[in-house]
């Protein structure tokens, strides 16, 4: 497969939950990483004194596949509109750059759902491995699925 220097993707499900459940979850990125990862991330954790609700707040994480350290930052929330955007904040395992917004949306006529949506960006190293960024490319295009599971399980 031929890796395109800058990747968008854009995922969307929805979720049987009401909008302030899944958002009461997916506004902490820790949660998110460990809901959408599962084993393949370790050493989940913020760094450089973030938390859930501070903004901008940076957390850290390992690919278990490769040991590659992500960096990366909530960038934005905006608690009325239930969106969340974050960012790399160094680049890794052939990433350069990423960029990604989470929305939690009502459905207006079935207040016990949301529609989740998932935007993300990539900008792939020159010299990245192709079979890493595969890798990472799969597993998040799966993610938003994982998402949708959780929330189905309680």
């Amino acid at each position: 497969m031929a890796i395109q220097r800058k990747h968008t993707m854009y995922h969307s499900t929805v979720i049987d939950a009401d909008p302030d459940s899944v958002w009461a979850v997916v506004r902490d990125a820790l949660k998110v990483v460990s809901i959408v990862s599962g084993e393949g991330a370790k050493k989940v954790g913020w760094a450089e004194g973030g938390t859930a609700e501070k903004v901008p707040a940076r957390y850290d994480f390992t690919l278990a596949f490769n040991d590659g350290l992500v960096q990366q930052e909530v960038a934005g929330r905006n608690e009325v509109d239930r969106s969340q955007t974050y960012r790399a904040v160094a680049p890794a395992t052939g990433v350069d750059a990423y960029l990604a917004t989470i929305r939690v949306r009502p459905i207006t006529n079935d207040p016990g759902r949301s529609f989740f949506e998932w935007s993300r960006e990539l900008t792939i190293a020159e010299d990245a491995d192709t079979e890493s960024v595969e890798t990472i490319i799969a597993m998040m295009a799966k993610q938003t699925d994982l998402m949708r599971d959780h929330f189905a399980q309680e």
